[in-house]
Order: structure tokens, then C-alpha cells, then sequence
């Protein structure tokens, strides 16, 4: 508890210089959007060809088939990942990465944030009844507060929700998404489809966790997520070549060297079983580096919102100030020309 004490004592004394200096990174704003898009964009496509090229396959079987798989394809495409990308795309985000000129604007910002948030979780709370994914009472002490206007009671009752059910929530999402993932894949097989499954479960999962936490990640830590899910996708494209189960099944002895039919049934289900756990794992890893994300800039508008500004502000009229008074001193002192 004493070190808990003292850690916040110091960020309640840390300036915005010491802040910046800390935590700041130098990112190129624009950039960092630009580039959002571009992952955005290539996620996009690739889920498209492969949902494209799923429905060729159909299609040379049988042309009616194949039109019907064309369709169902395309609504897949719409629900599974435009859909949860524009809601993505669209949630609140904190401002942490700013400077002794934007922190003030930042801090307004980021309350306004925390309110949505708190909102959300209110009316989420009252409208689905059973859901469990907020602590209840909390919410009520975070009603409270919002009605009351107390933007500090208000920041303790939401950061405790994020250390206590969100956080239960949010593992218990993960678990459910990566489950999925993983049984999927051992019945697809098919190396296309378990990219598009990566994919689009990722996506969802990704979607769920912004919803629950009521806020994203910024545009660079976004694009590094995105990155991941294309780097997984890629990953589960080619995991049909490890043959993996083959060579399990080599070492399972003479018993099943003798039976060709059961040899060839376990090397079917044990490639499944570890295409399904690597995707599983994949899925485990994108929610948790979200998560990772959304609590690291969660705590970082804590720490700043804690800094008085105003002082800075202060300071920096004060400095122009004498900087003025002693241009104009010169100014006089100077000889005529």
C-alpha cells in the first residue's frame, strides 16, 4: 500500500515537461492515421480474395452453387468485418502522446472520454439485463458520480471496474474468441478459410474488447494490432504445409503402421487438432496485446490528468513576458544609427 501511495504521490507532482519526457513518443499524427487505413485497407482485401477465391472453388464445381456461395459470401463479408471495422474505426480514443502546448486540450478531451465511457457502461447496464459484464455496483456508484458531476469519484469508481469485472470480462472474451477460432479451423480444412476465420474472429474479438472497455487503442497502437491480425492470417495460410500430424503419427509405432485407414484418420485429426490450437493461440495473442494497449492509455490519461497545466501556461507567459522586456530594454539601450 506505502508504495502504491508513493507512486501516485509522484504522479501527482510530476510536471508536463517530466511527463513528456517520459512517455512521449515523437509520431507523425497524420502518418500514424494514414497508415490505420492502409492495414485497414489490406485486411480488407485480403479477407476479400479469400472469400472470393472460396466461392470460385464452389463455383467450378457447380456455376449455381457457386453464384449462392458468391452472395452468402458477401453478406459474410459486410457482417463479419466492414461492419465491426466501422465500429472499431469509430470509438473514442485517449489523447496521452501530447506536449506542454496540446496537454491542456488533451485533458479536456480525454474527460469528455471518460464520460461517454461512464455513460455506455450505465446504459449498457440498465438495458441488458443479465449480461454480467460490468460489476453492478459499481456502475451505481458510477451513475452517482456522473450525476453529481464528480469527475475524481467518477475516475476511481471506472478504474476500478477496469482492475476488477472488465478485466474478468475481458479474459473471459478472449478465451470464448480463441475457443472459436480454434474449433473452427479443426473442421475447416481448408488453409483459405482458417485465414478468413483468423480474420474475421480477430476482428470480432477486437470489437468486443473496444466496446466492453468503451474506448480504442490510438491510430499507432491500432495499426500495430491490425498488423498482428494480417501477420496471423498469413501465418494460418500456411500452416496446412507443416504437415505437423504426419509426423506425430510416425512416431505412434507399428500399431497404426499396419492400418493405412486409421493412419491416415489420426494424421486428419491431429493436423486439425494443431492448426486449430495455433490459430486458438493467435486469437489469445491479439486479445491480449489489446488489452495491454487499452489499460497502458487508460493509466496514461490518469497520470495526465493529474498534472496542472495551468502552471506550465503560466510559466511559458510568463517567460514570453521577460523575454519581451528584455528585447525592449535592448531595444532602448542600442546606439542610433
Amino acid at each position: 500500500m506505502a508504495k502504491k501511495n508513493k507512486i501516485e504521490e509522484n504522479s501527482e507532482k510530476m510536471t508536463i515537461y517530466e511527463y513528456e519526457q517520459k512517455y512521449v513518443k515523437r509520431q507523425n499524427v497524420r502518418g500514424a492515421k494514414v497508415f490505420l487505413r492502409i492495414f485497414a485497407a489490406i485486411l480488407g482485401v485480403f479477407l476479400f480474395v479469400l472469400l472470393f477465391l472460396t466461392a470460385l472453388r464452389v463455383y467450378e464445381i457447380n456455376e449455381y452453387a457457386g453464384y449462392a456461395a458468391g452472395a452468402v459470401c458477401l453478406v459474410l463479408y459486410l457482417f463479419i468485418f466492414v461492419i465491426p471495422l466501422i465500429k472499431i474505426m469509430r470509438a473514442p480514443y485517449f489523447m496521452t502522446n501530447v506536449n506542454a502546448q496540446t496537454a491542456s486540450s488533451a485533458q479536456r478531451h480525454n474527460r469528455k472520454v471518460r464520460q461517454d465511457i461512464a455513460d455506455k457502461m450505465i446504459n449498457f447496464t440498465a438495458k441488458v439485463d443479465g449480461a454480467g459484464w460490468y460489476d453492478s455496483e459499481l456502475v451505481g456508484k458510477l451513475a452517482i458520480a456522473r450525476n453529481a458531476g464528480d469527475d475524481e469519484a467518477l475516475k476511481e469508481h471506472l478504474t476500478a471496474l477496469y482492475k476488477g469485472s472488465v478485466k474478468k470480462t475481458a479474459k473471459s472474451l478472449i478465451m470464448k474468441s480463441s475457443m472459436r477460432s480454434a474449433m473452427y479451423s479443426a473442421l475447416s480444412q481448408s488453409e483459405k478459410i482458417d485465414a478468413a476465420l483468423v480474420i474475421a474472429v480477430n476482428t470480432q474479438l477486437i470489437k468486443d474488447l473496444v466496446f466492453l472497455y468503451g474506448f480504442r487503442p490510438s491510430d499507432v497502437k491500432l495499426a500495430k494490432i491490425f498488423v498482428a491480425v494480417i501477420k496471423n492470417s498469413m501465418i494460418a495460410l500456411g500452416l496446412g504445409g507443416l504437415n505437423v500430424g504426419n509426423a506425430v503419427v510416425k512416431t505412434m509405432g507399428d500399431a497404426v503402421k499396419g492400418i493405412p485407414i486409421l493412419g491416415s484418420l489420426i494424421s486428419t485429426i491431429v493436423d486439425s487438432s494443431v492448426q486449430g490450437l495455433a490459430n486458438g493461440t493467435l486469437t489469445a495473442l491479439i486479445g491480449f496485446q489489446t488489452i495491454k494497449y487499452l489499460n497502458t492509455e487508460y493509466n496514461l490519461q490518469n497520470i495526465l490528468d493529474g498534472i496542472d497545466v495551468s502552471e506550465s501556461e503560466t510559466e511559458l507567459q510568463e517567460t514570453c513576458t521577460e523575454l519581451e522586456t528584455q528585447l525592449k530594454k535592448r531595444k532602448k539601450l542600442a546606439p542610433a544609427v
